[in-house]
């Protein structure tokens, strides 16, 4: 080992980018492995780093910082971590970093004079990790980069920095910049989220009309006082936008343009609901008691509008009101929490039997003579294990579920914990028009179960559907949606078919109860394109330390976001894909997208290359003419297999997996 820590000193730096990949068809999602190739420099917020090593040391000196740049809602995240080891016997260096759900690492650069000794790994819940040798007396430098458009909740963009070092850093400092060309409104810095110990004073914020900048730099004395053992918690940055009524916000860039449509003050919609929850005995104890405490809470928030009902299940399924929904009055909602109180866990878990109920009751109840022609209705469906008891085959519980929700309403299910079918739940919400939520085993399932509703209990608008003018417009992106949740927002991009056009026509059309809204306008696309230039441009300067990388990216921003959206939505319509070969054009076209824009994706891999050997010249990087400057080095499609060894390459290339654990 130690042997080849001194071999590898040839090589002071090695790089990572997303490349091809080919999964077999038959390896489970936890055994999937994946070979990824990298080159250029890589972030991400959150980050753990620990030290081990061949001989008993202590923890490393180490240096972490995080620099987040959001430039219209399009987030670039900076993660470098400094590892030196002061012994002199070689230790072993793991670099740790949790990459959020929504974003796609398009970069991972290690600059050591090391050996590395482990590939690295990204698993299911999204942790980045790697292990390296660092010899005596040297020192290792992990760069990791990411990309994500954020998501508009509850009437926030919101962005997550998990600071979670296991050790007292001797430098740590997390920088926000944000940049836009809409007002920003609301600025919220939030005290640090699962931190054991006291919060440190609110950081130095920087704010002006367009722009705004955080810098969160704890001392080591600062950090003693939230937690000892490094584990920080979550540095949360909140904010919103000042929106005009009308159309939204469209901004063109290159041929390409990404619209942003969030409505407000609009009556709200009623809802029919159903809740189907799981009482299985493995829900016994923490998961019952918080689930009850969030359902206690939504039932206060539900409109006198609404109408609803609750099941429960296990190897029993239980309905509340057996004959159909009802209206939300003082007494349905005292008998309601009776019937929630009482839910006692036992037994297994009959998923398929929970899903014909809840949809049997509600499409009798939808086909009654007192439902809102407008009206938005939907279940929400909890669960903290996979099916146990009737139908157990996921095939077959998708084809009950669309046979008997009929595109009548949406499905949102909730996982909680590890034991989860999560692809089931996931493909449950994406072919009915909801969406799948995941809470963690160590999570407060009744703070987030009472955030989901949040976020889907107030419904603004239905069957929405955003058009531009016919044949001006190409490879579109989702521009129908079933409901608009107020504080949320609508994504579209796709590219201009007519470049030379002096403007795009914009239509939304959506219902709001009983009546129909219409909105149109003419977008002039020359003095957009110019407005979008002159801010992107203004935006990138202003970012502290932005590098050339940074403001090549920033160029193409607008086509960025088409691709990461695009790319998003291939996956998703894979996973959803009923035919092989409807799942390999998905496939196909997710993977050309993500080599395009370096994203390491579900179908994209890692391959290691070497930048320069010692004492010779840098090796020549070819570069793809859509992004000239993101070097991807040599395409190698490698198929899943076990790793058995870790050896030197011979050649300038070296394929290992990246393990989705």
């Amino acid at each position: 080992m130690l042997d080849g820590a001194k071999k590898w000193t040839k090589w002071p730096s090695e790089t990572w980018r997303a490349g091809l990949v080919s999964i077999s068809p038959g390896w489970s999602k936890r055994a999937q492995q994946m070979s990824v190739r990298v080159p250029g420099t890589c972030s991400s917020p959150a980050l753990l780093s620990r030290f081990t090593s061949y001989v008993t040391l202590k923890a490393p000196s180490m240096a972490l910082s995080v620099q987040l740049s959001v430039i219209s809602r399009y987030a670039f995240t900076t993660v470098r971590c400094v590892m030196l080891n002061r012994h002199a016997a070689a230790g072993q260096g793991v670099f740790h970093f949790p990459v959020p759900a929504g974003a796609f690492v398009s970069n991972f650069t290690i600059q050591k004079k090391s050996m590395m000794t482990s590939p690295p790994i990204l698993s299911e819940s999204g942790q980045f990790r790697m292990a390296a040798s660092i010899p005596g007396g040297k020192r290792a430098v992990f760069l990791l980069e990411y990309e994500e458009l954020l998501q508009r909740r509850l009437g926030r963009y919101e962005h997550v920095t998990g600071l979670r070092p296991l050790q007292l850093v001797s430098r740590l400092r997390v920088e926000v910049t944000i940049v836009d060309h809409l007002p920003i409104t609301v600025l919220e810095v939030l005290p640090l989220r699962r931190g054991g110990g006291t919060n440190p004073a609110r950081p130095p914020v920087q704010r002006e009309k367009n722009a705004c900048k955080v810098t969160f730099s704890p001392n080591i004395m600062q950090q003693a006082k939230i937690a000892t053992n490094g584990i920080l918690g979550d540095f949360v940055i909140r904010y919103d936008l000042q929106r005009d009524t009308g159309i939204g916000d469209v901004q063109v860039q290159n041929g390409h343009f990404v619209h942003y449509f969030a409505p407000k003050d609009l009556p709200v919609v009623p809802k029919n609901v159903v809740f189907v929850i799981d009482t299985s005995a493995s829900m016994l104890g923490t998961k019952m008691r918080q689930t009850k405490d969030a359902l206690f809470t939504i039932l206060r928030d539900l409109r006198a509008v609404d109408h609803f009902n609750f099941i429960s299940f296990s190897n029993k399924i239980k309905v509340w009101r057996p004959s159909s929904l009802v209206p939300v009055t003082p007494l349905n909602i005292q008998d309601a929490k009776k019937f929630i109180f009482t839910l006692v866990p036992t037994g297994g878990t009959n998923i398929d039997g929970a899903i014909q109920s809840g949809s049997a009751l509600l499409r009798e109840y939808l086909s009654g003579p007192h439902v809102g022609p407008n009206s938005v209705s939907l279940i929400i469906f909890l669960t903290d294990g996979r099916p146990t008891v009737g139908e157990s085959q996921s095939a077959a519980i998708l084809g009950n579920t669309r046979s008997a929700v009929l595109d009548k309403f949406c499905v949102f299910t909730i996982g909680i914990g590890n034991d989860v079918d999560y692809n089931l739940l996931e493909r449950m919400s994406l072919e009915n028009c909801g969406v799948m939520r995941r809470i963690r085993e160590e999570a407060d399932a009744s703070v987030m179960l009472k955030g989901f509703y949040e976020e889907i209990g107030t419904p603004l608008l239905s069957d929405i559907r955003i058009n531009y003018t016919p044949g001006s417009v190409d490879h579109v992106t989702q521009h129908l949606f079933a409901n608009y949740f107020n504080g949320s927002e609508m994504v579209v991009a796709g590219k201009l078919s007519d470049t030379s056009s002096a403007s795009l026509r914009v239509q939304v059309t959506a219902s709001n109860n009983d009546k129909t809204v219409i909105l149109e306008t003419d977008v002039p696309l020359r003095h957009r394109e110019s407005e979008t230039e002159k801010h992107v441009k203004a935006a990138a300067a202003r970012i502290p330390g932005a590098g050339d990388a940074l403001k090549r990216l920033a160029a193409d921003l607008v086509q960025r976001v088409w691709g990461f959206v695009t790319v998003k939505e291939e996956l998703r319509s894979r996973l959803c894909s009923r035919t092989s070969r409807e799942r390999e054009e998905h496939v196909q076209r997710a993977t050309n997208l993500s080599l395009a824009y370096h994203f390491l994706t579900p179908v994209t891999k890692m391959l290691r290359r070497r930048q320069r050997q010692l004492g010779g010249p840098a090796a020549p990087l070819q570069e793809p003419g859509a992004l000239p400057a993101r070097p991807l080095g040599l395409l190698h499609p490698r198929q899943p297999g076990p790793i058995t060894e870790l050896p030197w390459p011979s050649g300038s290339v070296a394929t290992w997996p990246i393990v989705l654990k």
